[in-house]
């Protein structure tokens, strides 16, 4: 293999992956719905077929609860059980090798490595690349894949599929109308929206409203437009990835906000940072610049230091920082000036 790319990789992975007796998969670490979608629509639709799937990421050590229903056939299983040298390799929604964690060695190993991705910032790896960044979710990729390998689509792939484009497109908000043909064709096969999207995006334990509190009392909005939060390492460890990962997008609803920065502390000195952006700022370039990576509009990145030292780094990434005068209106805390 060479590094194909667009239709010709769709059809270089369909041939591969139908071909496989052996197959393994891999989501991103802190695997969202769509990485873990893809890759478990992939697995289920290739273990139908005859071959041996195992389905896997990094960390956690859990699957996120919303996530687990997901895994119908019961194909994932821990890292520590991965194949250390797999027939096929399958990437999902991993924007570089990093993002595989320590799984990322695998790439080294495995006989042939497919990977499928969306994301702008993906500097593009693996034997088979099928990388859109015009596509809404990796999900979508995957489907072409299914579609080229005359896959069925059932309710349980269906299902998958759903989970992964309802997430990425943030209910539909950000789909065009292939997506929304897509999904038509996942909810005739099977897929239901309304459980999907409750279980996925609308269910929140009461206990959690406590957590939110806090984050939102601790939001800044500075005069750039850039709003930010921290979210202390004591409630990274007591609330679940959705309760967490949840808190830019509400954040994400404040008018005045160009940038929204969901600081996360995940280790005494470690921070993981979920951007989003109202559009006027790509925040896939100013995650970059800070050793993550993303879309336009959503990004993120992990960095050593204090809160401050992000925070200063976030700073220093955006372009044109301070030159806005005010915020567009009244907020959280509204920070004039900055040391």
């Amino acid at each position: 293999m060479n590094g194909a790319t667009g239709d010709r990789a769709v059809a270089e992975a369909a041939a591969v992956l139908g071909g496989a007796h052996e197959v393994t998969l891999l989501a991103h670490i802190d695997p969202d719905a769509d990485a873990l979608g893809s890759a478990l629509a992939l697995g289920i639709a290739l273990h139908r077929r005859g071959a041996r799937v195992q389905v896997a990421f990094a960390s956690p050590e859990r699957v996120p609860e919303s996530l687990a229903p997901l895994d119908a056939l019961g194909l994932l299983v821990p890292p520590a059980e991965v194949t250390t040298a797999p027939a096929v390799l399958v990437s999902c929604d991993a924007a570089e090798p990093r993002r595989l964690g320590r799984l990322a060695r695998l790439l080294d190993t495995a006989a042939c490595t497919v990977m499928l991705d969306h994301h702008a910032t993906n500097p593009g790896f693996g034997d088979i690349q099928v990388l859109d960044p015009g596509a809404e979710a990796t999900v979508v990729l995957a489907h072409r894949v299914l579609v080229e390998m005359g896959a069925p689509v059932d309710a349980d792939v269906a299902r998958c599929l759903y989970a992964g484009l309802v997430t990425d497109t943030r209910g539909f908000r950000t789909a065009g109308p292939a997506a929304y043909r897509l999904a038509a064709e996942l909810v005739e096969a099977g897929a239901d929206p309304a459980v999907l999207t409750r279980t996925l995006m609308d269910s929140h334990p009461f206990t959690w409203f406590e957590g939110l509190g806090g984050a939102l009392a601790r939001a800044v909005l500075e005069p750039s437009g850039l709003l930010h939060t921290t979210i202390p390492l004591a409630d990274v460890r007591r609330y679940r990835p959705e309760e967490i990962d949840s808190v830019v997008e509400v954040l994400r609803t404040a008018v005045e906000a160009e940038v929204v920065a969901s600081i996360m502390q995940v280790d005494e000195r470690r921070w993981r940072v979920s951007l989003r952006s109202a559009g006027a700022v790509d925040v896939a370039a100013v995650a970059t610049a800070l050793g993550g990576g993303g879309h336009a509009m959503a990004a993120g990145f992990t960095r050593e230091g204090t809160e401050q030292d992000v925070l200063a780094a976030i700073r220093a990434a955006m372009p044109h920082y301070g030159e806005r005068s005010e915020p567009n209106g009244g907020s959280l805390h509204d920070v004039r000036h900055h040391p």
